[in-house]
């Protein structure tokens, strides 16, 4: 006698031994992803001096790792909750229309910086022609080419790489997704596979640099997209796994807090700042000789390790669901602090229109510290102007998606 299980009863087993999906945004996701806003803006400002003590300076990862890490969180729960609720091909079918808005959102960053820089050069005589500082000589010098390459994204400058590098890792969802609909071991070994081969440094050792993993830059050389996004994957679907459950949540104690400082702290002679600051000297022989461990274009490993350690620090210390966030100091401390994280929640929340917004503004406020001057307290008021402008473009961004209209009588 053979028996058949029942369906609904093998759908139970199978919903309880499956590990749990977020589907609320997480208030540490937003707040992190809005201060690496603020660092990014610094970062990207031509000669701020606030980026000597950025994050970058003190070990190898930086804001771009909390901006794609976070990313990939925020990935897991707008795109995740598609895929499980209306199937696989919608769930395609809205990460494609996503890689359609960044696509726009980068030619439309492209020109609006192009056309600034060009305005410099054009309504000003200065001792700096502007569009060099983004080596864009061959766009106005042959503009037919390079717009086909622009448009077909095989040119891409330096300062506007990584909306594309986010775009190629959004398409690579939907195979991740499917893979884990196998096992999510299948998912796991897609990440490392397409990371190994994103490693020139590996690759150049064992005589396959052939195989290297990368798109093209510009059709008059062989230069890559400085972020490779089949390294940079690695991070983001690191964040995607964690939220989508794939991954448990780390464990809180003594033990992995001591390995992720020790980790940390074990990067700073290596670091910038310990270069310059603490005359670790014997570290730049260092990273000359091993600079594919830590190569940014690739994601060399040791970015990740040093990242996985600060983040993990960085949760332990927020607190679970972010409360130690919502509670810092008493009386006009707190309200004070309660009003700060309000605005940096809300420029996380916009990030895309923030980014975009923020690699404009870094290169007119740069062109403007041209012109007056870089002291101390200009910095510090450009700098200050800068962050006001981008929580101002957030809460715009906030309301115009809010429909106001709809209900206005």
């Amino acid at each position: 006698m053979t028996s058949v299980a029942d369906p609904a009863m093998l759908q139970s087993r199978a919903k309880e031994t499956a590990a749990p999906a977020a589907t609320t945004r997480d208030i540490r996701l937003d707040f992190f992803r809005g201060l690496a806003m603020f660092i990014i803006l610094c970062a990207h400002t031509p000669s701020n001096f606030f980026t000597s003590w950025i994050p970058a300076r003190w070990g190898f990862s930086d804001a771009t790792e909390i901006f794609v890490f976070c990313s990939g969180m925020a990935s897991a729960i707008a795109f995740g909750r598609t895929f499980d609720r209306a199937g696989w091909a919608l769930g395609t079918g809205r990460v494609g229309y996503r890689v359609w808005q960044v696509y726009w959102a980068h030619i439309g960053m492209f020109f609006a910086i192009a056309t600034l820089l060009a305005a410099f050069d054009h309504f000003g005589d200065f001792d700096k022609t502007y569009i060099g500082t983004l080596n864009l000589w061959k766009f106005f010098a042959d503009p037919g080419p390079q717009l086909v390459g622009l448009f077909s994204l095989t040119y891409v400058p330096n300062y506007f790489d990584i909306l594309p590098m986010y775009m190629v890792i959004l398409v690579m969802m939907p195979l991740m997704m499917a893979l884990s609909r196998i096992s999510v071991w299948a998912t796991f070994a897609a990440m490392a596979l397409i990371w190994l081969f994103a490693q020139r440094a590996v690759l150049d050792t064992l005589g396959l640099t052939h195989l290297h993993l990368g798109f093209p830059a510009e059709p008059w050389s062989d230069r890559k997209w400085y972020f490779n996004p089949f390294g940079w994957q690695l991070v983001f679907f690191t964040g995607f796994a964690l939220m989508r459950g794939w991954i448990p949540k780390p464990p809180v104690n003594k033990v992995l807090i001591g390995l992720a400082l020790v980790i940390v702290i074990a990067n700073v002679p290596l670091s910038h700042i310990g270069m310059r600051e603490f005359g670790f000297d014997w570290a730049r022989g260092w990273r000359i000789d091993n600079t594919g461990l830590f190569n940014k274009s690739d994601f060399g490993i040791l970015r990740y390790v040093h990242f996985l350690s600060l983040a993990y620090l960085c949760w332990v210390a927020a607190g679970d669901g972010g409360a130690r966030l919502k509670t810092v100091g008493t009386g006009l401390l707190s309200r004070a602090w309660g009003g700060l994280l309000k605005m940096i929640l809300k420029v996380g929340q916009q990030s895309l229109a923030v980014f975009v917004f923020s690699m404009v503004f870094a290169r007119l406020s740069g062109f403007v510290m041209d012109q007056i001057g870089r002291t101390t307290w200009n910095m510090v008021l450009a700098n200050c102007v800068g962050f006001a402008s981008l929580i101002l473009v957030a809460y715009s961004v906030a309301w115009f998606k809010s429909h106001p209209w709809r209900g206005a009588k």
